[in-house]
């Protein structure tokens, strides 16, 4: 295992945190294409609220399933569906750059899928704290939780002085992001007749959620950590 201390940060991507990447923005460029009208025609232009429709994480969704006691494979793949759908360009181009970014610096520790497992497990726990914690109509998408999660990761990795960032200033990361997203929310749903709105919040939780899990997952794929586990585990 290659000590990420010792490596440049121009250093050539790994190939699965560019395809995450690429997937991300390939998805948003089809949208882009499609409210343009270059392809899709007339169906192009809702082809962004259709697959939101389809595969964002909805409340009615999930307590419909609760409910009947049956989870359909179809409905379930919107867990892992949901991080690759984005309201708009901006948002897709910021987690595009997390992914980039978090997950280069991860990668020489979390190798080939370990880094897509962090990032949808993250995903998947960031959804379940939305759905668990709120009864809300609005959907859940974008991938800001699964995002999150690459920094918990890399948080865990600093604790254990696997980079060159401070411990503290790792954790001061993540509570600056999670401290900022909801100041612009706020500002942006600002209504004079109404004032503010906390229509952000279930989100913000799920983004939170998506760090801790990060954490955690990161915590259980470091690499020995399963084997040893397993050992304390035999010994008693």
């Amino acid at each position: 295992m290659m000590d990420p201390r010792n490596q440049s940060p121009f250093n050539t991507l790994p190939p699965v945190v560019v395809s995450l990447a690429v997937v991300v923005m390939g998805v948003e460029l089809m949208f882009q294409a499609g409210s343009a009208g270059i392809v899709g025609g007339a169906q192009g232009v809702g082809w962004r609220l259709t697959a939101l429709r389809d595969w964002a994480i909805s409340d009615v969704v999930w307590n419909w399933m609760v409910a009947n006691r049956t989870f359909p494979p179809i409905e379930m793949a919107r867990f892992v569906a949901y991080p690759l759908l984005h309201g708009s360009m901006t948002h897709a181009v910021f987690v595009a750059v997390f992914v980039l970014a978090l997950g280069n610096a991860i990668a020489p520790v979390y190798r080939g899928v370990r880094v897509l497992a962090i990032f949808f497990g993250a995903a998947v726990l960031g959804a379940l704290g939305f759905l668990l914690m709120f009864d809300t109509q609005q959907p859940l998408f974008g991938g800001y939780p699964g995002a999150y999660g690459l920094i918990g990761a890399f948080t865990y990795l600093t604790q254990r002085g696997l980079t060159r960032a401070d411990p503290a200033r790792a954790f001061l990361l993540i509570g600056f992001l999670l401290a900022l997203q909801p100041i612009f929310a706020a500002a942006t749903l600002f209504d004079p007749g109404r004032g503010f709105s906390l229509a952000w919040l279930p989100d913000w939780i799920a983004d939170m959620t998506g760090a801790a899990g990060g954490y955690g997952i990161a915590v259980l794929l470091f690499p020995g950590m399963i084997g040893h586990l397993r050992d304390r585990l035999r010994q008693r």
